[in-house]
């Protein structure tokens, strides 16, 4: 039996008892795994294709060590310019042993974190109207307010200051500059 599994953003051909070097997990050595994301399972002629994962399938594993993978040298030049600039890479990995394969019956693990995802999603959405309907409702409520301090006015748009002068009386108000207009609102 093997499975076709998405670990780490990578896709693996596993079979049980096979040993698999992954990029680095966050869970510790000895920790058991497991992953939920399995595209394909094969039986023998049987082949169970997920659309894209197979619903209850896992494969369990258990963390053997962490690691760094053999250095990568880097090395660039530019011929006749006297440009060379060489650089190193170890790539951080984690060593797994496939304990096991299920088809059906696993639980799914990461079902808990992608809830609050699909939660927050709709307040994001209905975030813009509300913050929407508060700046429309907020320049009438200071409208209304009828003392009004220097302060008060200052930290008021020039709109919203024009809308003031217009509801007070006041003329020539459409020419007048921010600083004009808290002037002729306090006097």
């Amino acid at each position: 039996m093997y499975a076709i599994v998405e670990i780490a953003g990578q896709q693996f051909k596993v079979a049980k008892d096979q040993k698999v070097f992954v990029n680095r997990l966050k869970e510790e050595e000895g920790a058991k795994v497991s992953f939920d994301q399995v595209l394909l399972i094969g039986d023998g002629d049987a082949v169970t294709v997920g659309a894209p994962a197979i619903d209850g399938a896992a494969v369990e594993a258990k963390i053997v060590k962490h690691l760094k993978a053999d250095k990568v040298i880097v090395f660039k030049k530019k011929r006749r310019k006297g440009y060379r600039v060489k650089n190193g890479h170890r790539q951080p990995l984690t060593e797994l042993v496939i304990e096991g394969i299920k088809a059906k019956g696993a639980k799914k693990t990461t079902a808990k974190k992608q809830e609050p995802a699909k939660a927050a999603a709709p307040k994001a959405a209905e975030k813009p109207e509300a913050a929407k309907a508060e700046k429309k409702a907020a320049p009438k409520a200071k409208a209304k307010t009828p003392a009004k301090t220097a302060e008060d006015l200052s930290a008021m748009t020039v709109s919203q200051l024009k809308e003031l002068a217009k509801e007070k009386g006041l003329s020539g108000y459409s020419s007048m500059k921010k600083a004009e207009l808290i002037a002729a609102l306090q006097g």
